[in-house]
């Protein structure tokens, strides 16, 4: 069972953790390359002041964001202010989610996010959990997939892989990193394909930061994944 309390205690440490690593860069650091393809560090950093808001909007029942291109907008906006302005974004909008989160609410309906998915309420602590650790990531100043926790590495590859079962250009396959196992793909009697390695590669892979290089497949290529 979900615990949306708890996971917005881990929101909140892991936020802490990005804040302290970033608050050691400098301003021309802010407009170099992130790992994320055409985004700079300013990029990730505006990104995860907004999504912070916008799930807020989520929380209080009201749509993620005004539209696809006025997300984009606000990120381009953002993106190439100074490191002060941008660590006090990221500040002040994880506080105001942890405010909506602490108010006392109905955890057990669904709401609507970005492109009409839809989920519990109770698991967007979680999914704001997933944004501050991968974009932490993704910042390139020396967090790697190593680094993240271990409860949240097992939880994220659970979400990544039912995210992608029943995908139709998903082939069956089982993933595993020799002590677990897990599927994902289309429906199928048995899995066509195996893919073995470590949970930081297992999630790399997934979650699109890693091409799968470290891993071992057996049965056939290793499967294209979807955008996320």
């Amino acid at each position: 069972m979900i615990d949306h309390a708890r996971d917005l205690v881990s929101v909140r440490d892991a936020t802490e953790r990005l804040l302290s690593a970033a608050v050691k860069l400098d301003d021309a650091a802010v407009t170099e390359p992130s790992r994320l393809p055409g985004w700079t560090r300013g990029h990730v950093l505006a990104h995860l002041a907004r999504n912070a808001d916008a799930l807020v909007n989520v929380l209080q029942g009201r749509p993620m964001y005004v539209s696809g291109e006025a997300r984009d907008a606000d990120i381009e906006r953002d993106a190439p202010r100074p490191l002060d302005v941008q660590l006090a974004d990221v500040r002040d909008s994880a506080a105001r989610f942890q405010e909506a989160g602490a108010v006392p609410a109905d955890w057990s309906r669904t709401v609507e996010l970005r492109g009409g998915v839809t989920d519990s309420v109770s698991r967007v602590p979680f999914r704001r959990w997933a944004e501050v650790e991968l974009h932490h990531v993704d910042l390139g100043i020396g967090y790697e997939l190593e680094d993240l926790p271990e409860e949240f590495v097992e939880r994220e590859i659970d979400f990544l892989a039912a995210r992608f079962t029943g995908h139709a250009d998903v082939p069956p396959t089982r993933l595993t990193n020799g002590t677990r196992a897990w599927s994902t793909g289309r429906e199928a009697g048995a899995p066509d394909i195996t893919v073995t390695g470590s949970r930081p590669d297992l999630l790399g892979w997934l979650a699109g930061r890693r091409d799968g290089s470290g891993l071992t497949v057996d049965g056939g290529p290793l499967p294209a994944l979807p955008p996320l």
